[in-house]
């Protein structure tokens, strides 16, 4: 055989084995949504999936292999034998998942569609397209699956509901694909109801009734086998943290020269998501907040169901481990001396939570030195600090209190761990309790006569919120939706995604810079270009002064946007436009919270959307509680009509579906801090400067007119 034929025969084989790469699936199966395709959606998005599933569990299987075939050397003295080990095992990750997935299943995969897949957003697709081929037991899993993750998604909930009554449709369609198996738990008593709570509260009573009936053995092996399952995906979740990193602001090649700066600061990130593996675990998808006191409450739920099965020593080593997390526990501290007093002798806590917590501690150590020589500060969260779990009116109880004759079971409801949280790097880490405005006021004087208030904060059952209308003219309208329609893209301003928020519908935007380039190059009236300009900063000014800032409130981002119906896919629709959030921190509606951290634009204040027309179906806006489904107030679009409110928690709102039409604004945010002014408003507000210079305005109102 030649030597061209056996390449050949190896290209062959290699390619045979390639692993499709699951974003060019996923954006496959997106298209194959757009045209109607539905077959098309299930058989790319399943298989997207499948692809996104294999590449992680062969990482991690190769991460974990390598680094038993390749240990580093304990107690070296000599660097090369460290780095030796390291090279080593470089190497053998290569081979290993360059076999099992091939090449082109290993090029960098955006962060968008990674947190995509995370999301869940693949299954909101599938249940859409297997509802059109009528696989309604298929579109019900996919549907509970999608709204685990994403509790806030009202329509997902009704849809649900939908569901349920249909014919052929039975409970256990409900079920999520995504489920992690240390929610041991929950699948035994079949949580599958979109209120996961609730369903946990009936696990947990149904595991009274075996306490009932004497089959306590049954209820132990039940919380081991969760134990187990927690362990095993601890070790996934810390291997998985031993890849890339981002670096915020932080240019590697031109601000560290140093080899061991270079591998301190990368180890410490790695370091430091591997600690966050004990808030992942406790905390379900679409939750932003861990329960609290997660791995310790199984060894109390363990320590009494060995109590009641009469294996004492089993039930002592339980309660010595849950001390390990709770020295001071005063419950706990009367159940040991009670169970060594019936066994006359001693016990010892488990060795997986021994060897469990020396790590932590040894990592937190670690982690000090690490972000010390990164200049980030570092605190620990508070895994353990609550006692979190089983108690009664009384408080945290001793099974053997002169008080308590029966065990009472009142029960802490954990939240599950089915699904990754995106890993925030260090660098990134912010104070997550909500920022409330200082001094909020509003009724500021509008600086414009045509402007007028037509819904203040008390109209609009909130605070810090305001509707005005006649801010622009019909004219001023119409000249900025021709400028739309010249110059917005697809996916512009939402990271090149066509439909970011609905599959139902097209999002097209520019901003400021780009319709200036337009107007520049002639491609569309300058006077256009201008016109937006200057209204924004219109805007701006409106904000600022009814809000009575005392300091300038600055461009975070301003977007010229249409969002536009897709024919065809408005049947029985009953999604949002724009789902309920917040613009400054990420809604936890079931912690009743507004987490201000990554990736939400943490530093904007104040928001406006100013539209241009109300000739469309549907898409209001909307005001709700924080629960993201009691509306609280709606506000009907139409030319000159501006929303302008704080951009906290205290606002959470989104969008009414668009069921026909085209839907335009002018979206602005703003902040109070000049460190995150908009790049492109001041490139713009040069472009301006200069073209003023060339005398090229004088047939334009001049910015100082407005």
């Amino acid at each position: 055989m030649d030597l061209k034929l056996c390449l050949s025969l190896a290209l062959i084989l290699q390619l045979s084995s390639s692993l499709e790469p699951y974003d060019l699936l996923y954006d496959n199966g997106v298209e194959a949504f757009s045209t109607g395709d539905y077959a098309g959606v299930v058989r790319y998005m399943e298989k997207a999936l499948a692809s996104f599933s294999q590449v992680r569990h062969t990482k991690i299987r190769c991460r974990l292999k390598c680094e038993d075939q390749h240990p580093v050397q304990d107690g070296s003295i000599i660097p090369d034998l460290f780095f030796d080990s390291v090279l080593r095992r470089a190497a053998c990750l290569n081979v290993c998942i360059e076999g099992q997935i091939g090449t082109q299943s290993m090029h960098k995969v955006s962060e968008d569609v990674i947190q995509d897949f995370h999301r869940r957003i693949p299954y909101n697709y599938l249940q859409l397209a297997y509802r059109k081929l009528n696989q309604l037991d298929k579109a019900a899993a996919a549907a509970h699956t999608y709204f685990q993750a994403n509790p806030e998604h009202v329509e997902m909930d009704q849809n649900l509901e939908q569901y349920k009554a249909l014919e052929g449709v039975k409970q256990k369609h409900f079920i999520d694909r995504e489920a992690r198996p240390h929610q041991a738990i929950a699948k035994l008593f079949r949580c599958t109801d979109s209120n996961y709570s609730l369903c946990l509260q009936r696990a947990f009573s149904a595991g009274a009734k075996l306490y009932d009936k004497g089959d306590y053995e049954g209820a132990a092996a039940l919380f081991e086998e969760a134990l187990t399952e927690y362990y095993k995906a601890d070790v996934e979740c810390r291997v998985l943290c031993e890849g890339p990193h981002r670096f915020q602001e932080q240019n590697h090649v031109l601000y560290r020269y140093s080899l061991y700066e270079l591998i301190s600061d990368h180890y410490t990130q790695v370091l430091h998501c591997k600690h966050e593996c004990v808030r992942d675990l406790a905390t379900r998808p679409g939750r932003l907040s861990p329960m609290e006191n997660y791995l310790p409450l199984h060894y109390d739920y363990l320590q009494f169901a060995y109590f009641q099965a009469n294996k004492l020593k089993e039930a002592l080593s339980c309660a010595l481990t849950y001390l390990l997390f709770h020295e001071e526990a005063e419950f706990m501290i009367e159940n040991v001396e009670h169970y060594t007093a019936m066994l006359g002798q001693d016990g010892q806590p488990r060795q997986e939570a021994v060897h469990y917590l020396q790590r932590h501690k040894q990592e937190l150590e670690l982690l000090l030195i690490g972000t010390e020589n990164l200049g980030v500060p570092y605190t620990e969260g508070n895994y353990w600090n609550s006692l979190g779990g089983r108690e009664d009116a009384h408080g945290y109880i001793s099974l053997f209190s002169t008080y308590n004759t029966r065990y009472l079971l009142h029960l802490w409801i954990p939240s599950g761990t089915d699904g990754w949280m995106e890993y925030v790097p260090i660098s990134e880490k912010k104070n997550t309790t909500l920022v409330v405005v200082k001094e909020l006021r509003e009724g500021g004087p509008l600086l414009y006569d045509s402007v007028r208030v037509v819904h203040n904060s008390v109209a609009l059952n909130g605070s810090q919120r305001v509707v005005f209308d006649d801010v622009i003219s019909e004219d001023e309208c119409s000249e900025l939706k021709h400028l739309a329609h010249t110059t917005t893209m697809a996916g512009d301003g939402y990271r090149g995604k066509m439909s970011p928020h609905t599959p139902n519908e097209k999002f097209e935007g520019a901003t400021v810079l780009k319709t200036l380039q337009y107007g520049y190059e002639g491609r569309v009236p300058l006077k256009s270009a201008r016109l937006f300009y200057d209204i924004s900063e219109k805007a701006r000014r409106i904000i600022e002064s009814y809000f009575m800032l005392n300091s300038t409130l600055h461009f975070s981002y301003t977007h010229l946007v249409c969002r536009t119906a897709i024919t065809g896919q408005q049947d029985h629709r009953n999604d949002l436009s724009h789902p309920i959030h917040a613009d400054n921190c990420l809604l936890d509606p079931e912690a009743n919270e507004c987490w201000k951290e990554p990736p939400a634009y943490t530093y904007r204040d104040y928001s406006a959307l100013l539209y241009l027309n109300g000739d469309f179906d549907g898409g209001e806006f909307i005001f709700t509680e924080m629960d993201a489904k009691t509306i609280t107030a709606s506000v009907k679009p139409r030319c000159g009509r501006m929303v302008g409110f704080s951009s906290g928690g205290e606002n959470p709102h989104g969008v009414r579906a668009v069921t026909r039409g085209h839907r335009c604004a002018v979206a602005l945010w703003f902040t109070l801090d000049p460190l995150y002014r908009e790049l492109e408003r001041l490139q713009a507000d040069e472009v301006i400067q200069a073209l003023e210079n060339q005398h090229l305005w004088a047939h334009i109102n001049p910015k100082d007119e407005l």
